[in-house]
């Protein structure tokens, strides 16, 4: 198949050209005057089962031949090497650190985090794969210098020493890369003592890896032998080619790796042939690209090889270059131009590390009903089952809240087996009766009670739900323990009432990779032993984050979403390229927490800038393709995003050959994007409407409210719209899930200390003292306040306003004595059918037998003028126990009634009652009844709030915003 050469035999392919289609071109010329049973000898291996795939498929595609033996790198390798032991699994490699870093901690608690645990026995397994792959000893790493480092570097080098064991342990199962460098060598040592003679090709690798690299050096030397490199760039000079020098200073270069091969193998540029004659796309675009990604200490050549490269209209005519103002933005251009690639037949793929834009984008495409075939599929974390089973675990190390009782009743999987109906029936019941109550949280005593009191028979869901749902809180326990439990749990709660079965939970694909989770940390549980229930949660979490769910038969076959991987070797009519700014793509380098980037040099391992390095090479392939798109979110959620340094570098290059048309082909790059920018813009507009009125409902008289208490009658003042919403149309605001430390339970506390205070003074003579008040607010809080934080801070309030309240106290004994807590009262207005009610906080009587009503508050009391002129709460409870008096107390004179203010800045209100005598309150009260019970008055929004900030329950309902208050009410007559 091949000429014979002494030296290595490697070909490369331009970057932009269709890698599989043009290897298989390349091959079948090869072989086209070969027998078919010599093609069949042909062994092709590949890096990835997509790219087996595809040129299985384009083998297919004819003329009818048979095929090479076509083999990804990691069956190729087991398959050659089946004397070897197998690969430990990944999880049981992370349990086993687990063990190890945990120690670790114990003896440097101060090294990390404890809920790091997992994190750092990952990245330190990454890390051994690393040291495997690339051939680096322990002693490599033991041995360098870190006398100018600082500590934390001297505690990992020491670390090192324990792991020590975990790496040379013969008789353990040796890593995934650990056993694939053992192949490698194995296959290697084989072919030196009796190569190979048939045809073996290794395809569509970079050699970024040291154990990859050692098989191409191989397979290039075999009698018949090669290897074919994408993304070659065949542009640059043999003089750019060599100032790639070491790693510290050139690896972020897409062909550093390529150069790294040639200087390892002995080669020359010269030495890389092509392997087939397919042109590049567009040559012209990949002069531009190559010199405007030459190597920084070479960008001088954009003065000398710039004029060189001609008009760069023809160059730039196939890329667009998208500069959204934002992600959401940029998704939907995205979105919109995939949406026809669809019409027009076209192969679209989206390239992207960014896994938040390429969500953005699969919603984006959901409006036409387009599902892409998006390479990494959908975590497992995020997918129905994933979501579920973290739901679970947390019932194992958090007291349960209404809040995550409804989010597991309402989950899908959640009582999946039957009568599904009846489930979510009794749950919407239950949730109504926990917003009623506020409830926080929840226990079998409170929800049984409330069953067993429900019209609905639920005696058996309610036992599923208490026994599945309480009482599950774990300390700690054996790893497989609390694994079986959580399981077992889970399987509880998605079988519901159901006496069998496990519901929907591990069906469907998301169930089944699941399962295959699961049976792995099964299988491997026993090794981490005793663990801590919040550990294991966390623990859970992070292994559930390592799975995928996809189905690749689902996906538009022309829509798809890559991986950059897979950018490398596949092709497509239209190459979307997203995302690209700094810190996305290229990706900012993960912190190493083991070696620095001066250590990793020293100790041959991979630089942060090799990540950099492939992201440019998977850009420059990328951006050869037939028609690109080049997009970038001038903003984030945060602030202004930086350009990728590589867009900056194609900018300023154009920017700067204003002879070659380099501005205008830029302008023409940006100006096909504003098209579809413009076009999303008005996708996105909201078509105008007119201005909604400022509304002012007149409901017909026997729809009008009859009752109203002293409290709502502030509110009819000021908002009298928030009147006719909660009883004309008789709308509540929903009540929170979750009960919250707010001023309404505050004030409700308060309430109750002084009046538990007040009391045991009058039936017990018990005195008021600040130690008295204390000592009762503390019960009181631990009684009703179950948040922790909540009960420390309003125990500071309480003992900030407590002398106030003592002193005050003192003045107001002096006037009179307590006489009624708590008291209710009616008036009505008989001419008018109308019932106002009031219930009095605190009545004092004076030796006289006059009376004192006071009101506690826990804000700011409202002035003299407010209470004059809108706040008429004690003023109008005045006027009624004149008239006809409260519970239990009979009409009298009322001497004051006063506000004790209790709040930041204590202080006692007197209403005034001198300047508005109660006769006269009352007499304006009923005039304004009078006005809102008769024909023709409107029920006006916002009519005199206090200020413009201040928000009403039923403000959406008016629509306010779309009008203010210096609009006209629209008064309009309801039947």
């Amino acid at each position: 198949m091949f000429d014979f050469t002494t030296g290595p035999r490697v070909f490369a392919l331009a970057p932009g050209v269709d890698f599989p289609k043009a290897f298989v071109h390349g091959l079948r010329e090869r072989v086209s005057d070969d027998k078919p049973q010599d093609v069949a000898k042909i062994q092709v291996i590949v890096n990835t089962t997509r790219m087996a795939r595809r040129i299985k498929r384009l083998f297919d595609d004819g003329p009818a031949t048979l095929l090479p033996r076509i083999q990804v790198l990691g069956g190729f390798a087991n398959n050659e090497t089946a004397d070897l032991p197998a690969a430990t699994s990944p999880i049981r490699q992370r349990f086993e650190l687990i063990q190890l870093v945990t120690s670790l901690l114990d003896q440097q608690p101060d090294l990390a985090a404890r809920a790091s645990v997992y994190d750092l026995a990952d990245s330190l397994a990454g890390l051994f794969d690393e040291m495997a792959g690339e051939g680096v000893s322990v002693d490599t790493i033991e041995t360098l210098d870190v006398t100018d480092q600082s500590g934390h570097w001297a505690r990992a080098q020491s670390f090192f020493d324990i792991a020590r064991q975990f790496l040379e342990n013969l008789d353990s199962p040796p890593g995934q890369e650990a056993r694939q460098r053992r192949a490698i060598e194995t296959i290697i040592k084989r072919w030196e003592e009796q190569p190979p003679q048939q045809p073996v090709i290794l395809a569509g690798s970079t050699g970024s890896r040291g154990t990859m690299q050692l098989l191409m050096q191989a397979i290039a030397r075999l009698p018949q032998g090669a290897i074919v490199l994408p993304g070659f760039d065949f542009d640059m000079p043999a003089t750019t080619w060599a100032h790639l020098g070491s790693g510290l200073e050139s690896e972020d270069h897409p062909q550093f790796r390529y150069h790294a091969l040639m200087q390892t193998m002995d080669l020359t540029l010269s030495d890389i042939a092509p392997w087939h004659s397919t042109p590049a796309p567009s040559t012209a675009r990949n002069k531009l690209v190559s010199l405007a990604l030459r190597p920084a200490p070479v960008t001088d050549q954009w003065l000398s090889e710039g004029p060189n490269l001609g008009d760069l209209l023809p160059a730039t005519e196939g890329i667009t270059l998208v500069e959204a103002t934002t992600q959401r933005e940029e998704a939907l251009t995205i979105a919109a131009r995939m949406r026809k690639a669809t019409d027009e037949g076209l192969t679209c793929a989206l390239i992207t590390p960014d896994r938040m834009l390429t969500r953005q984008v699969t919603a984006a495409l959901d409006r036409w009903n387009i599902l892409p075939d998006d390479s990494a599929g959908q975590p497992l974390q995020l997918s129905p089952p994933g979501r579920f089973l973290r739901h679970v675990v947390a019932l194992f190390h958090q007291e349960l809240t209404s809040e995550m009782l409804l989010t597991l009743l309402k989950h899908p999987l959640t009582h999946s087996e039957t009568d599904r109906g009846a489930h979510l029936r009794f749950t919407r019941e239950l949730e109504l009766h926990l917003r009623r109550k506020g409830t926080t949280y929840p226990n079998s005593e409170s929800l049984t009670s409330w069953a067993d009191a429900h019209k609905d028979d639920m005696a058996a869901w309610m036992s599923w739900l208490t026994s599945c749902f309480c009482d599950q809180e774990r300390q700690k326990d054996d790893m497989s323990a609390l694994l079986s439990a959580h399981i077992f749990l889970a399987e509880s709660i998605a079988r519901g009432c159901s006496s069998e079965g496990t519901g929907e939970l591990w069906k469907e694909r998301a169930g089944q990779a699941a399962t295959r989770v699961i049976a792995d940390i099964t299988e491997h549980a026993p090794v981490v032993g005793e663990i801590s229930a919040v550990d294991y949660a966390d623990l859970f979490g992070a292994l559930l984050s390592r799975g995928e769910v996809r189905d690749r038969d689902s996906g538009h076959p022309n829509i798809l979403i890559w991986g950059t991987l897979e950018a490398r070797v596949q092709g497509a009519d239209l190459v979307i390229l997203g995302g690209l700014n700094e810190g996305s793509w290229p990706e900012a380098p993960s912190p190493d927490p083991w070696l620095n980037r001066k250590m990793r040099h020293d100790a041959g391992l991979l630089l942060p800038e090799r990540r950099i390095g492939l992201a440019a090479h998977d850009f420059q392939q990328a951006v050869g393709a037939p028609e690109v798109w080049i997009t970038r979110s001038v903003r984030s959620d945060e602030a202004e995003t930086v350009p990728s340094r590589w867009i900056n570098r194609m900018i300023n290059l154009l920017d700067g050959l204003p002879e070659q048309n380099g501005p205008e082909a830029l302008a023409a790059m940006r100006g096909r994007a504003q098209i579809w920018l413009n076009d999303v813009r008005s996708l996105e507009t909201v078509l105008p409407t007119p201005a909604a009125p400022r509304p002012s409902p007149i409901p017909p008289a026997e729809a009008r409210p009859r009752q109203l208490s002293v409290t709502e009658i502030k509110r009819l003042i000021r908002d009298p719209y928030a009147i006719y919403a909660k009883h004309v149309l008789k709308l509540r605001p929903l009540d929170p899930l979750m009960r919250t430390p707010d001023a309404l339970l505050r004030g409700i506390i308060v309430h109750d200390v002084l009046e538990q205070l007040i009391k045991s003074n009058r039936d017990h003579d018990v005195p008021v003292t600040r130690e008295r008040l204390l000592e009762i607010s503390e019960t009181v809080l631990a009684q009703n306040v179950p948040w922790a934080t909540a009960r420390v801070l309003w125990m500071a309030r309480l003992s900030r306003v407590a002398d106030h309240f003592v002193e005050g106290e003192k003045r107001r004994r002096s006037r009179g004595a307590p006489l009624k807590f708590e008291a209710s009262t009616k008036a009505n207005i008989q001419e008018l059918g109308f019932t106002l009610t009031a219930k009095a906080d605190r009545i004092d009587r004076t030796p006289e037998g006059d009376l004192i009503l006071y009101d506690y508050k826990t804000g700011a009391p409202p002035s003299r003028d407010e209470q004059i002129f809108f706040d008429k709460q004690l003023l109008l409870e005045a006027a009624m126990a004149e008239q006809n008096g409260f519970e239990d107390v009979g009409p009298a004179h009322v001497a004051a009634a006063i506000y004790i203010g209790l709040g930041s800045s204590p202080k006692d209100q007197p209403a005034p009652l001198s300047e508005t005598p109660t006769t006269q309150v009352w007499e304006e009260f009923s005039k304004l009844i009078a006005q809102y019970l008769e024909e023709g008055k409107g029920f006006t929004s916002r009519r005199a709030m206090q200020s413009e900030r201040d928000e009403g329950d039923f403000d959406q309902l008016a629509r306010f915003g779309e009008w203010d208050a210096t609009d006209e009410s629209t008064p309009q007559a309801l039947s």
